[in-house]
């Protein structure tokens, strides 16, 4: 192929200077076709092929090519043909002796073909886009999966990442919250795509049937849901590429942290920092451009909404209440009652009536009792022999003092000592733990064993006051004899006997 300098001179000794074509072919050394060719063409043209280049012993097999293709786009990604193996199913199949390079070839054309083109897209101010991610780290000493939600704004590439430990109604709606409160502000709308937590149905003409929850989110915020196709990622490729850049550059190496709390705190500070960053080919900064979005978005209500889900439930004869496969436990008052469940990310509260009755630590295992043993204490009262026994108690981590004064009521008072232990236990009820403990103490201390001495002691220490015991409830304690005073007893101090 001639150089773009030599097609310069040519043409210029054509047009230029007036010379004729057979002269340029004498001075140039070159053929007369190739100077027509110089003239036609201001540039080399490269080969130009007139028809398609005829495959003789590929051609009949096209089809079978084709219709394998075809079957990849619905086969997992990880078993699809690759052009060997299309070479080799052809090679066996269907007798072709041609060669690898010409199955490699047609099959790359072929993809290339097939794959789908986009539009690119604006996105005006205000609008968020949200997605969950899913990575490892290792929280507590454990190592877990870990569920990350996303919320970015495509306008300015802003973004808020937030960890949970299970992708939940509960952590779907707090991860909306808490993203809330980082941009100070609600977006005009939000693209989702068709998660279970916001669609319950997609309806025939195109329309989504949104669950009570995310029903609930959009009433109290007022922003408009949007909702992308179905198995369509790149409807919402902003916060697709949000979760794939968190999971690179905030989850890698594998997260380590002694909370969830931990870790989110770390992530909010690294969505903070990515602010100072340019986002592909910008020339301002994120933070620069989240200015547009801020100055759109709503303000937030006066009241953030409840983060949580709610479930109607039936307290069983065990006095426990169901939620996503744990048993949380209840006062024993309210066994058989219908109650209602609020599971948050981190706790489980449980109300009967608008009263709230229980609060737990959440549980994410599967078949875990959840107790609290004071829920117990009232009904094991009336059933004393049930205290070794209850499932609540096993475990119960109370300091030793409550251990030794078991011991000593037992031994003075036989059965009763046993009731009464439990009363002492059932304080806990209404003071802290630590308080009943300083008093269980101080009891034993005193040699004042039994209920009403300990209970004393506690509301001394909740009015900060003396206590005040009444020795006559305790007549198996040893009695002391106090003689009245008289006048005559101060005569010794007169006649210095004592000097």
């Amino acid at each position: 192929m001639f150089v773009v300098e030599v097609y310069a001179a040519v043409r210029q000794f054509v047009f230029n200077d007036g010379k004729s074509r057979r002269e340029a072919a004498r001075v140039f050394g070159l053929s007369r076709e190739t100077v027509s060719k110089m003239c036609r063409f201001s540039m080399p043209p490269g080969y130009v092929r007139q028809r398609p280049a005829e495959k003789p012993m590929l051609g009949p097999l096209i089809p079978v090519i084709e219709a394998i293709l075809e079957a990849d786009r619905t086969a997992p990604v990880k078993q699809r043909h690759t052009a060997k193996r299309i070479f080799e199913r052809l090679r066996d199949e269907h007798g072709f002796t041609g060669g690898y390079t010409v199955v490699k070839d047609h099959v790359r054309i072929e993809r290339a073909r097939g794959r789908e083109t986009f539009v690119p897209l604006a996105h005006p101010p205000g609008h968020a886009q949200v997605d969950f991610g899913e990575a490892v780290g290792v929280i507590g000493g454990v190592r877990q999966k870990i569920h990350f939600f996303c919320m970015d704004l495509p306008q300015s590439d802003a973004c808020f990442v937030k960890a949970y430990p299970a992708e939940t109604t509960e952590a779907f709606l707090d991860g909306h919250v808490s993203a809330f409160e980082f941009f100070g502000g609600v977006p005009l709308s939000i693209l989702y795509d068709n998660l279970k937590i916001a669609v319950a149905k997609i309806c025939g003409d195109g329309k989504r049937e949104r669950t009570r929850a995310f029903t609930e989110l959009v009433s109290h915020y007022l922003f408009k849901d949007r909702f992308g196709r179905p198995g369509k990622g790149n409807d919402k490729g902003k916060v697709e590429g949000l979760v794939k850049y968190a999971r690179a550059n905030f989850m890698t190496p594998m997260p380590i942290a002694p909370s969830y709390e931990a870790l989110n705190g770390m992530l909010s500070q690294r969505c903070l920092a990515r602010q100072s960053d340019r986002a592909g080919r910008r020339a301002e900064t994120i933070g620069e451009r989240l200015v547009a979005d801020t100055a759109v978005i709503r303000t937030l209500p006066a009241t953030p909404l409840e983060p949580c889900e709610k479930r109607g439930a039936r307290v069983s004869s065990t006095a426990l209440v169901r939620y996503r496969g744990n048993d949380y436990s209840t006062p024993t008052a309210h066994g058989f009652q219908e109650v209602l469940v609020k599971g948050f990310v981190e706790e489980v509260v449980i109300l009967c009536r608008g009263e709230e009755i229980a609060r737990h630590a959440r549980s994410y295992g599967q078949g875990v009792f959840v107790y609290d043993p004071l829920h117990y204490l009232a009904l094991i009262e009336t059933k004393p022999n049930a205290l070794d026994q209850a499932a609540a108690l096993q475990g119960w981590d109370l300091p030793e003092g409550f251990q030794h004064l078991r011991h000593l009521l037992e031994a003075r008072m036989g059965n009763r000592g046993k009731r009464e232990f439990i009363q002492v236990l059932r304080l806990m009820e209404a003071a802290p733990k630590e308080v009943v403990a300083e008093a269980v103490n101080d009891a034993i201390r005193l040699g004042a064993i039994g209920f009403d001495a300990v209970k004393q002691i506690v509301l001394a220490r909740i009015e900060k006051r003396p206590a005040r015991l009444d020795l006559a409830a305790y007549p198996y304690l040893p009695q002391t004899s106090v003689r009245t005073t008289v006048a005559a007893d101060y005569a010794v101090l007169l006649s210095g006997s004592l000097a």
